[in-house]
């Protein structure tokens, strides 16, 4: 579904990714781990378009896009949740997830997926009309991965969901993320909480210092002895 190949970025004189490679599936759950300042959310801005590497190629369906601005790359299908959730404070819940579907693709279908998404998270549709910026950290989570799912993804991409949230939250928003998998949608999994991700995980990929450095099933790498070390403290 997603192919990255061999990508270099450079900000200014800076190379901060290595000869990237890593691919997608269709339907898989595929977790990009890695300290922070690694290089995820650098990589997944360039699937997005917000970032455009100077060396390798991307490919959605084998179209590439690594140059391609991020409207394009929306209309595909390829949706970004961003670190630090980012919602619009002064726009109630309701019109917040409508900002997510304004592609043309996504506008068609606005009320049967808002109901979908306010059957996946129903404290939204009880706050429909509070201002987005006064929920709590979970809460605006929860706003922001409906959001995305607004726009239609075919490839769903989180960067750091359970970033500054309670042990008890972030359980809940990857049980949501594992039943947006299990209703069809391809996950790239970017995160600092190596262990819960790779247990949902089908594949991973650790990144240290701009280059993938392991590979594998999501159950291979938890239980590696360097990933154990490095970023579990076993």
């Amino acid at each position: 579904m997603l192919s990255v190949e061999e990508v270099g970025l450079f900000f200014k004189d800076v190379q901060i990714l290595h000869s990237v490679s890593f691919h997608i599936d269709e339907k898989e759950i595929v977790a990009l781990v890695g300290a922070n300042g690694a290089g995820k959310s650098t990589m997944i801005n360039a699937i997005s378009g917000i970032n455009h590497p100077q060396q390798g190629e991307i490919k959605y369906m084998d179209e590439r896009i690594d140059q391609k601005p991020s409207h394009f790359i929306v209309e595909k299908g390829i949706i970004q949740v961003p670190e630090g959730r980012r919602v619009f404070p002064s726009l109630s819940v309701l019109e917040n997830l409508e900002m997510g579907s304004f592609s043309s693709r996504a506008k068609k279908k606005r009320k049967e997926v808002l109901k979908e998404v306010f059957d996946l998270f129903p404290i939204l549709k009880e706050r429909r009309n509070q201002a987005g910026g006064t929920l709590s950290g979970g809460e605006q989570q929860m706003l922001v991965i409906g959001r995305a799912l607004m726009a239609l993804p075919n490839l769903l991409m989180l960067d750091e969901p359970s970033l500054g949230l309670a042990p008890i939250i972030v359980a809940n928003i990857f049980k949501v993320i594992s039943t947006i998998n299990s209703q069809g949608t391809t996950i790239l999994l970017v995160e600092q909480n190596v262990e819960h991700t790779l247990e949902m995980a089908n594949r991973g990929y650790v990144l240290e210092n701009g280059s993938v450095v392991m590979e594998g099933t999501g159950n291979a790498l938890l239980h590696d002895p360097h990933v154990k070390e490095a970023y579990l403290g076993i």
